[in-house]
């Protein structure tokens, strides 16, 4: 039986510790970037979008559908650094513990 106590109280520490990290989340930036820089987005650690910056020179209207790519781009470029910081975070919160392939935390 204390066993079975042991492993609910770290069930409800890690409980704890994925509630800190996600509001920690909320507060990170991360930039992603396109066009060798013309065009940057970016994301909170929960996918929000909170800023998109784009070089002037792309303001040509015949240049219109370039600066939508680009701008899809630096979204999924951004996108990518926080699935790497997602994995990053979840390595520290889980002390390294290999998941399975296939679950991701948060549930």
């Amino acid at each position: 039986m204390k066993n079975l106590n042991q492993m609910m109280k770290q069930a409800q520490e890690m409980q704890t510790r994925m509630a800190e990290m996600q509001t920690r989340l909320e507060s990170v930036a991360i930039e992603g970037v396109s066009g060798a820089g013309m065009v940057k987005v970016t994301l909170n650690g929960k996918g929000d979008m909170r800023g998109v910056a784009i070089d002037p020179k792309l303001f040509d209207p015949a240049e219109r559908e370039m600066l939508e790519d680009l701008i899809v781009a630096a979204h999924n470029d951004a996108k990518s650094r926080i699935e790497d910081h997602m994995q990053q975070e979840m390595s520290n919160l889980t002390g390294g513990l290999k998941l399975p392939p296939g679950l991701k935390l948060p549930f």
